[in-house]
């Protein structure tokens, strides 16, 4: 049978490399190990994922699925920012449960389609804190900002031993912190500041375009809602 006709090889191929990335530690996993483990030679590793790369793209993909099956799953609230918290605190978790699959996602400098969806699910909670008028900057910058003190916080526990309780408290004041950042408290909407709600006009129009402007008029007024938000 051709290796083109043989998907079992290439999900041996995946689980060996996987298998091999827990138990290494933080070392380095070479395609020669992965080769002997999965019992297959360098040219069928590589019909099937490329280079190395791509092997360690797919074991990230496979390896991050749990964690992307939990975060489709979430339930809301009712509350976005809740939402927004829970989905911060599955993040960490995932982490420090799976410390090899994370830091391959994130702590190397790849992009795999997994971690895109993962981004893809941020920013639509951060959308919905958007439209709900809560939010106090641009949902693209709100995002980013949240991503990267997320990141940099698993990165810090990952790096630290079992997870230490002091590292811990300081992911929870982090989060609280870049929350406090971006979003405000809800209530009467005309105590909206102004920011806000030029940021939860911008996310309702993106989700209903008016018909009655040009695509050149919807621009600039998104362009003005982006300085009012700013």
């Amino acid at each position: 049978m051709t290796a083109q006709k043989d998907p079992d090889t290439r999900d041996r191929i995946l689980r060996a490399a996987s298998r091999l990335l827990t138990e290494a530690g933080g070392e380095p996993v070479s395609t020669r190990a992965v080769c002997t483990a999965a019992g297959v030679g360098a040219p069928t590793l590589y019909h099937h994922f490329g280079d190395k790369r791509g092997l360690f793209d797919a074991v990230a993909a496979r390896g991050f699925e749990e964690y992307l099956a939990s975060k489709r799953a979430q339930g809301g609230t009712g509350d976005p920012v809740e939402d927004l918290r829970r989905g911060w605190d599955l993040h960490l978790e995932y982490a420090v449960t799976h410390p090899a699959f994370y830091t391959l996602m994130y702590g190397t400098p790849r992009t795999p389609a997994a971690a895109g969806e993962a981004y893809g699910i941020l920013l639509g909670l951060v959308e919905a804190v958007a439209g709900a008028g809560r939010l106090r900057v641009p949902v693209a910058t709100a995002a980013r900002m949240i991503h990267a003190a997320g990141v940099g916080t698993a990165l810090t526990l990952i790096a630290s031993p079992s997870g230490a309780a002091a590292d811990r408290e300081a992911s929870v004041r982090t989060r609280e912190a870049v929350l406090a950042a971006v979003t405000s408290e809800g209530g009467d909407p005309a105590g909206t500041p102004l920011a806000a709600r030029a940021v939860a006009l911008k996310a309702a129009l993106g989700s209903a375009p008016p018909a009655g402007l040009t695509a050149s008029e919807a621009a600039l007024l998104g362009e003005w809602l982006d300085r009012l938000a700013g």
